[in-house]
């Protein structure tokens, strides 16, 4: 176990070091290939033996409290690692594969590094979001697929509002991503009774100004965010779409009514992480997003988005940003694929 454990340290540090947001174990029959995502990009890292690769699965699922005899269903698990002056959150993930298991492992750091002006490309985007947050009631959308920042982007936002106004904040997740203070975190745990719907009958009783449903996973977690925006609440959430309008879509295919969106829904914002360039180098990655609100929603609930105008669309915003300089040839072409 503490060659596992160094091993484990090792890579931890080296991922850590190279900003890495995943680690991704791929098991082969004589040896495991460890890759690292960064800035967006999957990176080789190293190969280790299959040995070595079942000693450290064991050692991470018994840690991050998986069942270890368990091998023919995925597992989710969570582990906390600290180094000299950060502190990360691991979020653990096995799937069954080809008689053993591959590993997945999201680091989510518990510090922020980047100021709230710095996870955006363009600061007026970021001034709509904290205009979004003043209502009262109603439910907030955050998109995207995996990776592309929503929830970065949501806890930050929180954090940044709530050091300018004093509101009531709990959340609902499941898993707790981040720990933040002043903030209520309910952590949603189903096999000890504690559901979304639990959560927020006990969540209301402590007179919440926001809600937030950590994600929107299929119709049950869908109608459950929006009837708690009904409750005269304001609710964020996240939910895995391409765009701004295919967060329409999707909610509609999950069977919500179309009355109920044009009820609650505030606004949708849909995320996408560009690789900013500076002095040829990339340095960061920031947002840009695809904002739906007020007329613009209206229309794209009422079938009538085509005639939408001045809509910024992603196409529009990464030919901006390259106008700009921020991104360079080769990132602006691969949007376009």
């Amino acid at each position: 176990m503490s060659i596992s454990f160094s091993l484990s340290d090792k890579l931890l540090q080296s991922a850590i070091k190279l900003q890495a947001s995943d680690i991704h174990f791929y098991p082969f029959p004589d040896k495991t290939d460890i890759y690292f995502r960064i800035l967006g990009k999957r990176i080789l890292h190293k190969t280790i033996s299959i040995h070595q690769y079942q000693s450290l699965l064991t050692y991470y699922k018994f840690t991050s409290g998986m069942d270890i005899g368990e091998v023919r269903k995925p597992q989710d698990g969570t582990l906390i690692h600290d180094t000299l002056n950060q502190h990360f959150s691991l979020r653990l993930s096995t799937l069954p594969v080809n008689h053993t298991e591959s590993l997945a492992i999201r680091i989510l750091p518990q510090e922020e590094n980047l100021t709230l002006d710095q996870l955006f490309l363009f600061p007026a985007q970021l001034a709509k979001l904290k205009n979004w947050i003043s209502n009262r009631a109603g439910i907030i959308l955050f998109t995207g697929p995996t990776g592309s920042g929503k929830t970065t982007t949501l806890y930050a936002l929180l954090q940044n509002i709530l050091t300018e106004k004093s509101y009531q904040t709990i959340t609902l997740e499941d898993p707790i991503e981040k720990d933040i203070h002043d903030i209520l975190q309910v952590q949603v745990n189903e096999k000890a009774g504690i559901t979304y719907q639990t959560g927020l009958k006990a969540a209301l009783r402590h007179d919440p100004d926001i809600i937030m449903v950590g994600e929107i996973r299929d119709r049950y977690t869908a109608e459950f965010a929006f009837d708690a925006s009904l409750t005269g609440h304001l609710v964020l959430s996240t939910l895995h779409a391409k765009s701004a309008a295919g967060t329409v879509h999707r909610l509609l295919e999950m069977g919500l009514k179309l009355s109920d969106l044009k009820q609650s829904l505030v606004a949708v914002a849909s995320l996408q992480l560009l690789p900013v360039i500076i002095n040829s180098t990339v340095t960061r990655r920031a947002a840009i997003m695809e904002l739906l609100d007020g007329i613009r929603l209206e229309k794209q609930l009422t079938g009538k988005e085509h005639t939408m105008n001045n809509f910024h669309t992603f196409d529009h915003l990464r030919k901006k940003a390259f106008a700009y300089g921020y991104i360079d040839e080769e990132i602006f072409l691969a949007g376009k694929e």
